[in-house]
């Protein structure tokens, strides 16, 4: 389960009847920060759910993200624009490694990538369900974990983003309470291992 929790990081209108790609766009140019509370649903092929948790998310463009998982184990993960730390609490272990090309085809590198979104991913519209216009983006890094990703937003807001890996598993976030272009402090963005916690990677 803590695994597939971490896997996420390795990993967030303008026009009227605006296709899901315009609106990605758009909320890529108009977000230079945001924060908002997740829950986060894994399901099989069968559609069996195997792990729920949430917490807080924030992004800070380009490059900086930090994950916090409080249910239903506390973890972290924090790209800190140079390196991504993985921080499981309960293990009292850190991974760390060179973000680089880490998070190319990642959800990590849609929300808080550069403008040069279509470098990593193949954009296209995916119609309206559930009241949110969709798009579905198709990594070209074929050396990611997800096959595709899909992001439904309502208005001018993302609201649920669904991941889809090599497995049949699918991922479901659901963004609530988001807030645009708040201001963030650098330092929520930079990991200080605790004392006493094994360090893993570089």
């Amino acid at each position: 389960m803590k695994q597939l929790i971490l896997a996420f990081a390795l990993v967030l209108p303008l026009v009227a009847h605006a296709g899901g790609v315009d609106r990605l766009k758009a909320f890529i140019a108009g977000a230079k920060t945001a924060e908002a509370d997740f829950t986060q649903t894994v399901s099989d092929k069968n559609n069996r759910v195997s792990q729920q948790a949430s917490g807080k998310m924030a992004f800070a463009r380009p490059g900086k993200f930090r994950w916090d998982y409080s249910k239903p184990y506390e973890q972290v993960i924090v790209g800190d624009g140079v390196k991504l730390w993985l921080y499981d609490a309960d293990l009292e272990q850190v991974t760390v490694k060179s973000l680089g090309d880490v998070i190319a085809g990642t959800p990590a590198a849609l929300l808080a990538g550069d403008n040069a979104i279509e470098k990593y991913f193949a954009l296209k519209d995916a119609g309206v369900a559930d009241g949110l216009e969709w798009l579905e983006a198709t990594p070209k890094n074929k050396d990611t974990t997800f096959e595709r990703i899909r992001m439904g937003f309502r208005g001018d807001t993302l609201v649920q983003m669904e991941l889809f890996d090599f497995f049949g598993q699918r991922t479901t976030l659901k963004l609530t309470g988001m807030v645009r272009n708040p201001s963030i402090p650098l330092s929520r963005f930079t990991f200080t291992p605790p004392k006493g916690a094994d360090i893993i990677g570089e």
